[in-house]
This record gives structure tokens, sequence and C-alpha cells, in this order.
């Protein structure tokens, strides 16, 4: 018979997470290990730090005239410190604004206008379909168009796929082909990974942030993002207004039933 110190004594435990006196006694000699620290401080840190955060940066994005209308919102000094660095902003930006639209290029001239190009700078390039029935080309292209005129530092091209690469078929049409440094740094086949025909200018910002060819606080950028934000935001107060308006309809109907 095995001596009472060797022997195993079953200890009742309810909930070993449990603030009870029962279990700080069973902690302290060992029975239960000790309480993990709760994760609810660290939260709230989380919680607080981005609020902070996204006040600072409130003003991110917003043009000279969206600063102006915040004159009696905002302190006078803190509103000129913004404004001065998008003007710096904006004068940068026109300085390297060379191209401003998409460049349609041959096969000869590829080497020159794509790779040797791409040492000076990203460069993207679509390879569009040569059939009118590729939806997905098409919205790629009008894409393009906008891209290269908003982002006047980055040079945008475009050829026929069957022009560029022989025997290409069209159905990896639309192609986007990104240079650096004359290599290859990414390739999209077909919009099916970025959206297909609901791809937008968003998904556009994010190629561009993707490879390094604009930052991720760009003004560009930022404007957008927190305009598609907002545009959410109003969508879903609209819906939980429209719901609203449905649930008092229905709840009159009901009374009004009740009077029958």
């Amino acid at each position: 018979m095995a001596a009472p110190t060797d022997q195993r004594i079953a200890v009742p435990i309810d909930d070993p997470n449990a603030d009870t006196e029962w279990n700080d006694i069973l902690r302290k000699h060992g029975v239960i290990p000790e309480k993990p620290p709760s994760p609810t401080p660290m939260i709230e840190e989380a919680i607080l730090e981005g609020r902070r955060i996204a006040h600072e940066n409130r003003l991110e994005g917003k043009e000279l005239d969206e600063l102006d209308a915040l004159e009696d919102e905002e302190d006078e000094a803190f509103l000129e410190q913004y404004r001065q660095k998008r003007i710096q902003e904006l004068n940068e930006l026109t300085k390297k604004s060379i191209h401003g639209s998409v460049y349609p290029i041959s096969k000869p001239e590829y080497s020159r206008e794509v790779t040797d190009a791409s040492h000076n700078g990203s460069v993207f390039v679509n390879l569009t379909s040569s059939l009118g029935t590729n939806v997905e080309s098409r919205v790629l292209s009008e894409l393009w168009r906008q891209a290269a005129k908003e982002y006047g530092d980055i040079k945008f091209c475009e050829i026929r796929a069957d022009k560029a690469i022989e025997n290409y078929p069209d159905r990896n049409c639309p192609t986007i082909l990104v240079y650096k440094n004359g290599d290859i740094v990414k390739q999209i086949v077909t919009l099916v990974t970025v959206g297909g025909v609901r791809m937008s200018m968003l998904d556009i910002d994010n190629l561009l942030v993707e490879v390094g060819a604009v930052d991720a606080k760009d003004m560009r950028v930022v404007k957008r993002k927190r305009e598609a934000e907002e545009a959410k935001e109003e969508q879903l107060m609209g819906k939980g207004i429209k719901s609203g308006n449905l649930r008092h309809a229905t709840v009159d109907d009901e009374d009004d039933d009740d009077w029958d």
C-alpha cells in the first residue's frame, strides 16, 4: 500500500480561470497554473493608440480647399503646418509629373520605352486584348488612362498582347507587367485576382503601393481610401435608416390591424 504522501488526491476544480479564493489557494500550492494576465488592458491600450494615430493623421490626404474649410474647427498653427506640407507635396508632384498619359507602344519600342526606362522608375505595361468583346481588357484600359492622368510621375504603357508576344493567348488578357530596374517585378494575368470587371482605382493604388511605385501615405492614395471609407459609412447608415423605416412601417401596419 502506498504511503499517504505518495497518493494523488483528486482536487475539485470547477473553473481554473475563475477568480475565487479556492483557486487562489490551489495556485499558491501549484495545483493549478497561475492565471494568465488579462488581455483587456492591452486591447484598451491598442484602441487608444489607434485613436491617437487617427486623430494625429486626420488631415492626411485633404486638399488645400478642404483644409481652408476647417479653419473654424482646427488650430490655425496646426492647419498652416498641413497647408505648407500639402503645398510642398503638390510642388514635388508637379516637378515629377513628366508623363500624364498612357504611352501606346510597338514591339520595336518596347525595350527602350519599357525595359530601359524602368531604370529611372517603375513602368507599368498593359497587354491588351485584340478582341473588342474582352470586357476586362476594356475596364483596365480605362483605369490605365485615369491612373496615368493622376499619377503623372509614373509611366504607364499599353500594347496589344499579340503584338508584344507572338501567339500570346487572348484568354490571358489583360495582363499587367510591372518593370523595375530592367526586370519584371510583378505580373498579373487577367483581373480575376484584383476584382475582375469591378476593379477600381483603389486596386490600382494598392498595386502601386505594393511594388513601391508610391508610398502608402501618398496624398492621392490616402484621399481615395478616405473617400471610399466615408462612402461606405454613408451607405451603411442609409441602409440602417431604410431598415428602421421598414420596421416602423411594419409596426404601424400591425397596429392598424389591431384596430380592425
